[in-house]
């Protein structure tokens, strides 16, 4: 795999000179967490063309690779990555249309693209301003907050498949649920930028329910620490939180990873917790939540291992 590293980071200088390209890369400095071993190769391509490329090389050289925004809902194993992990996060561009909407590139901060509408005085984004994660990311997971979530903003959206041929979803063809996508089905899919839909609305008021938003969450959530948001899906009748607190575990660790003391329903870094540490932790919640109520809680957060 060392030689095919070292001739896949060749080939892709060939293409993008000015493309950065970082060997044995820690992870724990690109993820929310704060937790991941080295990646053997990590690609931060600065445009959409350096992007495309950078994926044709990976696929030309069979390295495997793994596609990163904002990494605000990964944990990635102590171990690392083989292969290659290509960063959106120099990718992001946003543009304001004519026509009540934005189009955002995958890179692109929802916090950015909220305050983009914002300015703009286009309302129906407000939701997004506060959660940590790029645009490729919330439509490959369909992220949601408060009172909206991408499958009622996003329009259309542009990809490049498994044998680099660029296709755009429209509308109902992005199969958004709970969480999901048809992202999820396809993972060899990559989400290069997508059409967000707007209404107009007034540029304060938008701003006064974003403001509110975000005193909610420094009120009810972790920020000071390292985490990755809410840890597990919302049970149907239930609220994972809840469980979690009425299963006595608010505050329980396993070495630096613990069950917030603020919000039972995150788990988070209190400062070098280890993968395994974390993995430990989610297995104690879910076991115990199980025994006591009968609940199965899914992890939200995927996993790389």
């Amino acid at each position: 795999m060392l030689n095919n590293i070292k001739g896949c980071a060749e080939a892709l200088r060939e293409t993008a000179p000015e493309i950065d390209i970082l060997i044995n890369e820690p992870m724990r400095r690109h993820t929310t967490f704060s937790i991941g071993g080295p990646a053997d190769l990590f690609i931060l391509p600065k445009t959409r063309r350096e992007l495309i490329g950078a994926l044709e090389v990976l696929r030309a050289q069979g390295v495997p690779m793994l596609l990163l925004g904002n990494g605000s809902n990964i944990l990635v194993s102590d171990e690392g990555v083989r292969g290659a992990v290509v960063c959106t996060s120099e990718v992001d561009e946003v543009r304001v249309g004519d026509d009540n909407t934005l189009t955002a590139e995958a890179g692109a901060l929802l916090s950015r693209i909220a305050r983009r509408a914002q300015r703009a005085g286009l309302t129906g984004a407000e939701f997004a301003g506060g959660i940590p994660g790029s645009l490729g990311g919330a439509v490959f997971m369909n992220a949601g907050a408060y009172d909206g979530q991408m499958a009622g903003i996003v329009e259309s959206t542009e990809y490049l498949d498994a044998e680099g041929n660029i296709h755009t979803l429209r509308g109902e063809e992005h199969g958004f649920g709970y969480r999901r996508s048809i992202f999820r089905d396809h993972p060899d899919w990559t989400v290069l930028r997508s059409v967000i839909r707007l209404q107009p609305g007034d540029s304060a008021a938008i701003l006064d329910k974003m403001n509110d938003f975000s005193q909610r969450r420094r009120d009810k959530q972790p920020l000071n620490f390292p985490s990755a948001g809410s840890t597990f899906k919302r049970p149907e009748g239930y609220f994972a939180g809840k469980l979690i607190e009425d299963a006595g575990l608010k505050g329980a660790s396993v070495g630096a990873a613990q069950v917030s003391e603020k919000h039972a329903g995150f788990l988070i870094n209190r400062g070098g917790a280890t993968c395994d540490d974390m993995l430990h932790l989610i297995e104690l919640v879910q076991e115990r939540v199980r025994e006591q109520f009968g609940v199965e809680l899914e992890c939200e957060v995927r996993i790389v291992r």
